[in-house]
């Protein structure tokens, strides 16, 4: 099943429904219950993170599927994990990269009795807790409140109601009627026991020591549609969407476990989403890599629904309008610096994320990264992250020469702008601070070659393709 879970949502095409020049769907979803509800937790003061830095198995998992490996002989040993940790902690760590995170593939199992997933593949969760622990880093997990891996014997934590009570009913009213769920048995958050459940999720994974979720295939839990695939399941319902993350909510910032939102179709400009999330993916799956995932695939296109944007510049350019400081954190999936071309490239990749406010998740791999830890472990670059800023485009309109120059104000007082070159061919370009709102000359600092460029109130000169300026300012 892992298996599916991944190459088929890689194979999202565009073009297969209506494509947008912006906004998000119209149609709301629709959908309800058939018990009497309580009602909905008031969950504020959410957005108190800044985004993450970590390391994923999305690279390893994603190679050994397309070199024909299958789920259930998919693994990463407890020794492994000792080799991971290790180079992790040596290389990447010092600049703060201070977690390893799951994803699909691997088996995810409920051992000894437990509601909720214990092992990952041969390793126990509560054993990969203690080896970061122990070398001053944190685990990430994987996983879903609504995916049920125990058996459905198993009481809901806290009620005397078996976990197969949360299952899809007859007489629930879903979007898509006479369809079956695609790969997975979700549980439904408007049934008795889902608040429960969702807070024993959390829970669980605090008692471990865990402080992060990732959280996938949103979308089909609440349309049960894919752009891509067409109807993945049975739909149940903007309501019970709602419901579900609201439930979310309460539990992680009751446990204190930041939340990651993948997969979300993000209707009414993330309305749902940024209320109830603290970092949302705005942009379909890495895959394979490459300048395609980083600005090429389907260039100056928004869809309805997800994945909105097929490349992470238009997907930061495009949700730039809810992102901020105290907001919801946008998620450009993993980087694999690896698969890119040149320095150009692999300088625009990170700094698209940092300029952004977004997380900068590595994906390679030990015997992959090669000499590209430099490109993730620039000090003045990641300086931006440990602010917790968040920059925006001078314009949102995917099309734009304007939207390749993006600009902030670091908590200092300071300024960073960076300016971009999406083209194939070198760019000039020139952008006076006074446009920008930025009176009077600065002392400009280049953030990647680490030299002061002197007194200035205009930027310009020439970049190479794919390539990009990364400038502080300061009085």
């Amino acid at each position: 099943m892992r298996k599916s879970m991944k190459s088929l949502v890689l194979a999202v095409i565009p073009g297969m429904l209506g494509i947008l020049s912006g906004g998000c769907g119209d149609d709301k979803p629709e959908g309800g219950a058939i018990y009497e509800l309580p009602d909905l937790p008031v969950v504020e003061d959410i957005h108190i993170y800044k985004a993450p830095l970590y390391w994923s198995v999305y690279e390893y998992c994603y190679e050994q599927e397309r070199n024909g490996v299958s789920n259930d002989r998919m693994d990463i040993r407890p020794s492994e994990w000792d080799e991971i940790l290790d180079w992790l902690a040596e290389d990447l760590k010092p600049s703060g990269y201070d977690m390893v995170c799951t994803d699909g593939w691997i088996p995810m199992l409920a051992k000894g009795g437990s509601p909720y997933m214990t092992h990952y593949g041969s390793t126990s969760v509560k054993d990969l807790v203690e080896k970061a622990k122990k070398r001053g880093m944190r685990v990430g997990i994987y996983d879903n409140p609504m995916w049920i891996h125990c058996s459905e014997d198993v009481l809901i934590p806290g009620t005397t109601l078996p976990v197969r009570s949360l299952r899809y009913e007859r007489d629930d009213k879903t979007m898509n009627q006479g369809h079956e769920d695609l790969w997975f048995q979700w549980g439904v958050a408007t049934h008795p026991g889902a608040r429960e459940w969702i807070d024993g999720f959390f829970k669980h994974y605090r008692e471990l020591g865990v402080e992060y979720i990732r959280m996938d295939f949103l979308s089909w839990y609440e349309d049960g549609r894919d752009r891509g695939m067409g109807i993945t399941g049975r739909g149940y319902g903007r309501d019970n969407y709602e419901r579900y993350l609201a439930y979310i909510a309460e539990s992680a910032k009751k446990y204190g476990i930041f939340t990651s939102l993948v997969m979300p179709h993000l209707y009414y400009d993330a309305e749902l989403e940024s209320k109830y999330g603290n970092m949302v993916r705005i942009v379909a799956d890495t895959g394979t890599g490459g300048w395609g995932h980083v600005s090429s695939n389907n260039r100056g296109k928004a869809f309805a629904n997800w994945p909105n944007c097929m490349n992470q510049f238009d997907g930061f350019t495009y949700w730039s309008g809810i992102s901020g400081r105290g907001k919801v954190i946008l998620d450009g999936d993993f980087l694999r610096l690896n698969t890119l071309s040149d320095d150009n490239e692999k300088q625009t990749a990170v700094s698209l994320q940092l300029m952004a406010g977004g997380p900068v998740t590595i994906a390679d791999q030990k015997n992959t990264i090669g000499d590209n830890v430099k490109f993730y472990t620039n000090n003045e670059m990641l300086s931006l992250n440990a602010d917790g800023f968040v920059g925006k485009p001078v314009s949102r309109a995917l099309g734009s020469v304007s939207s390749q120059t993006w600009f902030g104000q670091m908590s200092d007082g300071s300024w960073v702008i960076g300016v971009f070159n999406r083209n194939d061919a070198p760019r000039k370009y020139s952008v006076k601070l006074s446009e920008l709102g930025i009176e009077g000359e600065y002392k400009a600092r280049d953030l990647w070659l680490h030299a002061d460029e002197g007194l200035t109130d205009v930027l310009e000169g020439t970049l190479p393709p794919h390539g990009c300026k990364i400038v502080k300012l300061n009085r």
